[in-house]
């Protein structure tokens, strides 16, 4: 028994000689005998050839029109049809979720054909479903982790508060603790369901002229509390007034995100400072901390969903808020860079076009 072809597929006609091509081909060859003829002044009347003539002449018609077909169902199947068939096959593979298919371009950059570019086009699209379906696993896990790490805290704790010889002491350690995990529990769907409608667009901006100057101060002045109470130096040097046009409560996530982040990872005794300047390109914002820094692959991931530089969890977040941060911005033709070493700091800034009437005048 001959091996199959790994490429075979049984939902597709495969003619050995088709015989639509051979008649094509022997009308070809008839015309140009009959049109050769009369240039060169002869007019054949084929009917008055006598019978073995007249055979040979069909004859010859027939066996060059078989040898072109041959030929011509070899060239395409060398260079249509086995082509056309890997790609199918691969197709067929990564409908069933193989990710890791790629087919080499089947000439030299200088001979490149429009199979070659379908070719890279393929590539190109399955490497991209492949990075969807790892974000796609790494969302579950992610989110799967942090609701789990919050219900742990509740389950256990609630099952303490049963226990009768529980000191009230206990018990309100107990209750706190509680309402801390549903407060983390509820700011992560509230995150989710934010970063999700943001996505879809769901969430449309409503640009309006506002002074981000007032907002920056507002926001800052949200965690007074809690700079004090890390005894933290806050440092704002901010413009007399700055007009932007852009959702004012689209961009107020973007700094009490920021500036929570700050708070978050600068020690007791650290600096915080909050800069904002304007120029003819537009209105920059930078946010710097004297915290313990990222190094360069946290960096390179810090504004993915769910991702986190303190992979133990311990810090109190849940990798949200820097995704909504970057989203909120390009929604609002912003942009948002950071700058940090490890163990000095970090730096965060955001850049916001000026208005249209500013940037004419």
């Amino acid at each position: 028994m001959k091996r199959q072809n790994r490429f075979a597929d049984d939902r597709v006609k495969k003619e050995l000689f088709p015989l639509p091509t051979f008649l094509l081909f022997f009308g070809v060859f008839a015309l140009l005998t009959t049109l050769q003829m009369m240039m060169i002044g002869r007019v054949i009347d084929y009917r008055s050839l006598p019978a073995a003539s007249f055979a040979g002449v069909v004859g010859f018609w027939a066996a060059a029109s078989a040898a072109a077909t041959l030929a011509t169902g070899l060239i395409i199947r060398h260079h249509y049809q086995k082509p056309i068939e890997e790609f199918s096959e691969a197709a067929r593979r990564v409908a069933a979720g193989d990710f890791s298919v790629y087919l080499p371009p089947r000439h030299t950059i200088d001979k490149r054909t429009h199979l070659d570019v379908l070719f890279m086009d393929f590539n190109k699209m399955v490497e991209e479903l492949g990075s969807i379906e790892t974000l796609k696993t790494d969302f579950f896990s992610n989110v799967s982790h942090e609701i789990k790490t919050p219900l742990a805290v509740i389950q256990t704790n609630a099952e303490l508060l049963q226990t009768p010889s529980l000191t009230e002491t206990r018990r309100r350690e107990c209750t706190d603790a509680i309402l801390q995990a549903t407060r983390r529990l509820s700011s992560l769907i509230t995150n989710m369901l934010k970063l999700n409608k943001l996505e879809k667009q769901v969430i449309q901006p409503v640009p309006g002229s506002y002074d981000l100057c007032a907002q920056l101060c507002s926001c800052a002045l949200q965690f007074e509390d809690q700079w004090e109470r890390k005894h933290i130096e806050f440092d704002a040097d901010l413009e007399d007034r700055a007009i932007v046009c852009a959702d004012e409560g689209l961009l107020e996530l973007v700094w009490t995100n920021l500036l929570s982040n700050a708070l978050k990872f600068t020690p007791e005794g650290g600096r915080i400072t909050l800069r904002q300047r304007s120029d003819p390109d537009g209105i920059t914002v930078t946010l710097s901390d004297t915290g313990c820094g990222m190094d360069a692959a946290t960096m390179a991931r810090i504004f993915d969903k769910f991702y986190q530089g303190d992979t133990s969890h311990a810090t109190e977040g849940n990798g949200l808020g820097l995704a909504l941060v970057r989203r909120v911005l390009e929604l609002s033709d912003g942009t948002v860079s950071v700058t940090s070493t490890p163990g000095k700091g970090s730096t965060f800034t955001v850049r916001l076009p000026l208005p249209q009437e500013e940037m004419q005048t």
